[in-house]
């Protein structure tokens, strides 16, 4: 959804449930450099499933991002997940120009739960396949309500939203410019946020579905909150790996485990929908993202539930950047959490 603007330097915002990131990357000929990088992290209240409550409280931390990073940025990409998003892949006959959009746009009508007055749409042409004279198509539509709501909230930070995409395809984007994407492995890019998890898969090294599960980090913190009886800093601290010295381990390990059943089974049915869609027996590899991915226990549990290999994702492999940006924390301490942003900044506007 692209709403205007043009620039080599890009300000991808995540505004995600637990905080908020910042990464502007330069393009230098398709090679990309960081020029500001921040994070705020966000009241647990603020977000929930989506849904804003505390407007006030994100729009001061926004301010005060961008005013602890780069005070001159304006322009900024930024996505959307969840129950507002909607996406779909469907095949038809193939077509150009203004015939193709009038035959997308109404498959789309006839496809999506929501009003089509209620909703923005988009759409992106995955393949086309000159043998049968087909093509693949993905949509996606926003509820125009829930999508007003972030754009509102953008716009009075002081900020201009110049795209909007979807956190699925912002993770997407930023494996494409770290990885190499092999036809010959099935490969899930899972993205673990406070609320959402987000699934993209990959065959014959290309796109092809995503799936948003409604579980994420937000069980694990509330279960280990609760299990310690922690108030929320020393929880956060918890939960990043930070208090070794001061909990039980084996006892935060059980209460890791045992609050993330709901997110497996969902992983699980995501997984076996996509394997019967594609017609594959088998999918071959994680690439392991968001806050998710940097909670102690959690990739090697994953990992063994699912018998799959786990990589945890290394959003800034192939980009430039200057180490002091992370002060004296290691930059994969942190790196899988900037997947979305760094995927937003990737994006080219035109």
């Amino acid at each position: 959804m692209l709403l205007g603007s043009k620039s080599n330097v890009v300000c991808g915002l995540d505004i995600g449930a637990s905080s908020i990131k910042m990464v502007k990357l330069e393009n230098k000929g398709g090679n990309y450099a960081v020029k500001a990088m921040g994070s705020r992290d966000l009241p647990v209240e603020a977000i929930v499933s989506e849904d804003i409550k505390d407007r006030d409280s994100i729009i001061f931390n926004l301010q005060s991002l961008i005013e602890q990073t780069d005070p001159k940025t304006r322009d900024v990409v930024i996505s959307i997940s969840g129950h507002g998003v909607i996406t779909d892949r469907i095949t038809i006959d193939k077509k150009t120009g203004a015939e193709a959009e009038q035959a997308i746009l109404f498959e789309a009508e006839q496809r999506s739960p929501f009003d089509v007055e209620d909703v923005t749409l988009d759409y992106h042409i995955i393949d086309v396949n000159e043998g049968t004279n087909k093509m693949d198509v993905l949509l996606v539509a926003a509820r125009n309500e829930f999508l007003k709501t972030y754009l509102d909230i953008i716009q009075d930070a002081g900020l201009k939203p110049v795209v909007v995409d979807t956190d699925a395809f912002a993770i997407l984007n930023s494996y494409e410019i770290n990885y190499e994407l092999d036809p010959e492995r099935v490969t899930a890019l899972v993205n673990i946020g406070y609320d959402i998890t987000n699934v993209t898969f990959l065959k014959d090294g290309k796109y092809h579905s995503t799936r948003d599960i409604s579980s994420g980090g937000r069980m694990i913190f509330d279960a280990i909150q609760k299990e310690f009886r922690l108030n929320q800093e020393l929880t956060h601290k918890a939960i990043r790996g930070e208090m070794e010295a001061s909990i039980d381990q084996d006892m935060l390990k059980a209460t890791i485990v045992t609050s993330i059943e709901e997110m497996i089974t969902g992983l699980e049915v995501a997984f076996s929908y996509f394997k019967s869609l594609a017609n594959v027996p088998n999918i071959d590899w994680i690439i392991l993202s968001g806050g998710g991915a940097l909670i102690p226990y959690l990739p090697e549990f994953v990992q063994s539930k699912l018998n799959i290999p786990i990589e945890i994702a290394n959003p800034l492999r192939n980009i430039e950047y200057d180490p002091d940006m992370f002060s004296q924390i290691q930059p994969e301490k942190i790196a899988p959490l900037l997947s979305v942003a760094i995927g937003l900044a990737a994006r080219k506007v035109r």
